[in-house]
């Protein structure tokens, strides 16, 4: 590839700074990065080597059929990507334009299907072979500016939508906390009683989780089959495919059992959760279950111990976790106000599905110039 430098830039004996923002192979899935972290330099992984600059793009070189790649934009000047990532460095070619050309699907499987042929632990390649890709491009770099601007305004609002939701989401976690936890609820008169966790609202009490909802096993469904179907299918940590038949009515929430262990995921729609999962059956009789979903995101059910050899969730010592029970009036009011919230997140996320969609389409058709932009 004449076009980028691979891995130009590492950290030396002069690297300038002590704590570094860290991107590992888990923090970034098709564009869309996780929180990074933050990790003195003497503390870090011994793979958290590769300088990473405006306009980069970083791809796993393991298991690249993960999508693990990403574009790197205004980084702090102390962001440091795992060398299991190849840092690609544009050199004569528009940079978003090169990280979209390097994102389509037929170039991940070309690198996916080298990578299953490797000799090593995990299916990987070596960053060598992005240097000897072939690449068909516009000469025109105002023609690859066009593209890159039709595809990164598509990216853009599927990232505003993600921002959306999240606030949304925020939003009604901070009102959960604020009359749940701070006890500032619409009609509190301040009046409080005691209780076995401290001072509660007078007419609400103290209790078990296994009074307020029911952990219910997920069920088998073999990977192969969940490619295609009208309801989702959620494992430990979100959706994992589609189905054609759901098993729990939505919207609902599933928690991990196994694999990722805790994970509190809200589904929208009648949804299929897998045997890696539980998920909640209300209890109390109460509206909707806005209230359980952030409720159980408050739980450390990672501290909750397993009776088996294989780590996971066991109910039964989740159920005994004490909590407080509020007035089922005031959880409805909760819900209530929530549910248009969650309303919105469903819309917003539909709207970034249908996005996606006409972006992962219109891609392959712009590289190869059957679309002219």
């Amino acid at each position: 590839m004449d076009l980028a430098l691979i891995n130009a830039k590492s950290i030396s004996g002069k690297y300038p700074y002590e704590e570094i923002e860290y991107i590992d192979t888990s923090s970034v899935t098709g564009n869309e990065f996780n929180p990074l972290q933050r990790l003195k330099l003497i503390d870090a992984p011994s793979r958290a080597k590769r300088i990473v600059q405006h306009g980069d793009t970083i791809l796993s070189t393991v298991r690249p059929i993960q999508r693990h790649f990403g574009f790197i934009r205004n980084p702090k000047p102390n962001t440091i990507a795992s060398t299991g990532f190849a840092v690609i460095t544009p050199k004569n070619i528009n940079p978003e334009f090169l990280f979209y050309y390097l994102s389509q699907e037929s170039i991940t499987n070309y690198l996916n299907g080298i990578a299953e042929t490797s000799t090593t632990t995990f299916p990987a390649f070596r960053p060598e072979v992005l240097s000897d890709l072939e690449m068909v491009i516009p000469s025109d770099e105002k023609v690859q500016r066009r593209i890159a601007d039709i595809l990164s305004a598509l990216d853009y609002k599927i990232e505003l939508n993600r921002q959306t939701n999240a606030t949304l989401e925020a939003i009604a976690q901070a009102i959960f906390k604020e009359w749940f936890v701070n006890f500032n609820f619409p009609g509190a008169t301040g009046e409080m009683v005691e209780s076995e966790m401290g001072m509660i609202p007078e007419g609400w009490r103290t209790g078990k989780l296994g009074e307020i909802c029911e952990f219910a096993y997920g069920k088998g469904l073999k990977s192969e089959i969940r490619v295609e179907g009208k309801y989702p299918v959620v494992g430990s940590n979100g959706i994992v495919g589609t189905h054609n038949d759901y098993l729990a009515e939505g919207p609902g929430i599933v928690i991990g059992r196994k694999g990722t262990i805790g994970e509190v995921t809200w589904v929208h729609q009648n949804f299929f959760p897998i045997d890696t999962t539980f998920y909640i059956n209300d209890l109390l009789g109460v509206n909707d279950l806005y209230f359980h979903y952030f409720l159980l995101k408050e739980q450390d059910f990672k501290k909750i111990g397993s009776d088996s050899a294989v780590p996971g969730l066991n109910r039964n010592q989740a159920y005994v976790s004490l909590v407080v029970i509020p007035a089922k009036d005031i959880i409805n009011q909760f819900n209530d106000i929530t549910k248009a919230m969650f309303a919105d997140i469903y819309n917003y996320s539909n709207e970034s599905s249908t996005l996606a969609t006409i972006r992962d389409s219109l891609l392959p058709k712009l590289m190869s110039g059957e679309i002219y932009p």
